[in-house]
């Protein structure tokens, strides 16, 4: 275990993790949201640092990331939990489940084995990489003093001062903007639209972006929430910030019918009307 950062002791052994904008306040023994740090005696413990549930070389177009790096390959590693609980989570059984088997890997292994397989770079993917803060941190700052680009592939939810932390050594981010619609994060994800878009604003200014979003039928496919989405976009990041506009498949805890192609192609004919580079994918 790993002493975690961003937290603070209060009363009772508690302690109050500033981690994400649950801003969980944990008893003795107790868990945050995200399921993986741990109150211990008042002291919050990372139970994932240096515990990966997958490792694997991947095309940077897979993150997806289609304007970084093109055609090359990345060293992705990924470990378990989420401080988000999407009814449709695609990789359910490494994020919504906290016992789902790990192996162990330091910082030196994962720098050492990106430049033995000529990879570019690290990319921190498959579950959230924010939860993960303090071996991401610790591993992102090895891999940039060894020439390694970083990569985050993020749900966006974090607090703005650990963003701010982690910032200066990511090189890029895909940032999962799920919907333009407060409810829809609420109740479909458990969570919140506003520190998403805040994180994703100041994420620009300092590496590169590209967003996606997952089209669901009937819960965030609507013209109007789609044309707020790109507006949005086009206002705050320009014309040039590519958006990837995902096939959405039956999963987890959602049954609904796959995304239809015209539905797709229906908001690239609406991105297109603002943005310049719009991908429709996982079709």
């Amino acid at each position: 275990m790993h002493e975690a950062l961003y937290y603070e002791k209060i009363h009772g052994k508690r302690v109050h993790c500033h981690l994400c904008p649950y801003e969980c306040q944990i008893p003795p023994s107790g868990k945050g949201a995200c399921g993986v740090r741990q109150n211990i005696d008042g002291i919050l413990y990372s139970l994932i640092y240096g515990k990966t549930t997958s490792v694997a070389l991947d095309p940077i177009e897979k993150k997806p990331l289609y304007r970084y790096h093109p055609g090359e390959k990345i060293l992705s590693l990924g470990t378990r939990g989420c401080n988000l609980h999407c009814d449709f989570c695609q990789n359910w059984h490494i994020s919504q489940d906290a016992n789902a088997p790990t192996e162990n890997v330091t910082s030196e292994e994962a720098v050492e084995k990106a430049k033995g397989l000529g990879s570019f770079g690290i990319a921190y993917t498959y579950n959230e990489p924010f939860i993960w803060y303090e071996f991401v941190l610790d591993t992102a700052k090895l891999a940039r003093k060894n020439g390694l680009e970083n990569v985050l592939v993020t749900n966006g939810f974090v607090n703005i001062e650990p963003l701010k932390g982690m910032l200066p050594y990511i090189n890029a981010m895909n940032i999962d903007l799920k919907s333009f619609d407060e409810e829809f994060y609420t109740k479909i994800c458990k969570g919140s639209l506003k520190p998403v878009l805040d994180v994703i604003k100041m994420s620009a200014k300092s590496c590169h972006i590209e967003l996606t979003n997952l089209i669901i039928p009937t819960l965030n496919d609507s013209d109007s929430t789609i044309r707020k989405m790109v507006e949005w976009i086009y206002d705050n990041l320009g014309s040039e910030a590519p958006l990837h506009l995902s096939r959405y498949f039956p999963c987890y805890n959602m049954d609904l019918p796959p995304t239809p192609i015209e539905t797709l192609k229906r908001a690239e004919r609406i991105a297109k009307e603002k943005l310049k580079y719009v991908y429709i994918g996982n079709a």
